[in-house]
């Protein structure tokens, strides 16, 4: 009786150990498929951002070739453009990424779309202007030609004057630091021993400019171009952007020596090379590199 009872125990725990081996093998493949699903709807994800940028990147190569007066604008714009697919696709596609670049891109859409409203403002003006001059006599042409000639010299102007008055900086540099426990700053160029990373740089005089408090933005990315420093999310009219560190200094016009301190994380703090942008705003004025070993 004894046995018959071990044995009809015996095939119910064969039985239940069958069914749990059954149910594990159907988890893994659907845990399998899943994995595998999502790592395809992410690669699809990358591929259509790499689309979108080359889009933006030939749509800027022809604006460039049939305009003038934006050039500079626009070059520095398509430069970021292609700064980020180079990222892209150097990257493997992951949520974090994905949502980052989809930030990106938004920005950038929203940079092309006011840089190409004036430059479709300004094509307009001058197509107004070419019909008006052809439907007046010769008297009154000469008269609307001078008028318009001083009116392109005076927009000219204003938009030199605008870029004029723009804030300039120069002697850019990033280095490591470390930091004594007196507060005294040391420069360092070894990954394992840095505290934060210094920008420093020169605000140059300019009497266009206005003076007053101006807010400087930095953002330092590391070899695998991630962002390092305290991830300042700041929205702009353009979108948001995400900063290293930022800081408000009061500008006189005059020569104005700034450093800004951006704090470390040790994950990626890796050997190569780093680059630095700085920001007054959302306006980019200037850009370098450095190493670290």
């Amino acid at each position: 009786m004894t046995e018959t009872k071990s044995n009809t125990a015996l095939k119910i725990l064969t039985g239940i150990l069958a069914v749990a081996l059954v149910a594990l093998g159907i988890y893994t493949v659907k845990f399998y498929n899943e994995e595998k699903e999502n790592k395809a709807i992410l690669q699809k994800e990358k591929t259509v951002i790499e689309d979108e940028l080359n889009d933006l990147i030939v749509k800027y190569d022809e604006a460039i070739a049939t305009n003038e007066v934006m050039d500079q604008d626009m070059v520095n714009a398509r430069e970021r453009i292609s700064r980020l697919l180079d990222s892209v696709k150097d990257s493997e596609a992951n949520l974090v990424l994905i949502s980052r670049y989809r930030r990106e891109i938004g920005a950038l859409k929203s940079e092309k779309d006011r840089l190409f409203r004036v430059v479709d403002s300004l094509s307009n003006q001058t197509r107004m202007m070419a019909m008006t001059i052809d439907s007046t006599n010769t008297v009154l042409a000469q008269k609307v030609r001078l008028s318009d000639s001083l009116q392109v010299n005076n927009q000219s102007l204003s938009t030199k004057v605008d870029k004029a008055s723009q804030l300039k900086i120069t002697s850019l540099k990033g280095e490591g630091v470390i930091v004594r426990n007196s507060g005294k700053l040391v420069e360092n160029d070894k990954t394992r021993r840095i505290d934060q990373i210094r920008t420093c740089f020169t605000i140059s005089s300019n009497d266009l400019a206005p003076s007053g408090e101006k807010t400087m933005y930095v953002q330092v990315y590391n070899p695998d171009n991630e962002l390092v420093g305290d991830q300042i999310a700041v929205k702009h009219e353009g979108g948001v952007m995400m900063y290293s560190a930022t800081s408000t200094v009061f500008y006189e016009k005059e020569e104005l020596d700034v450093c800004i301190l951006s704090k470390t994380q040790g994950d990626k703090l890796i050997d190569g090379s780093y680059k630095v942008y700085v920001y007054e705003g959302a306006q980019l004025i200037g850009t370098s590199s450095f190493n670290l070993n």
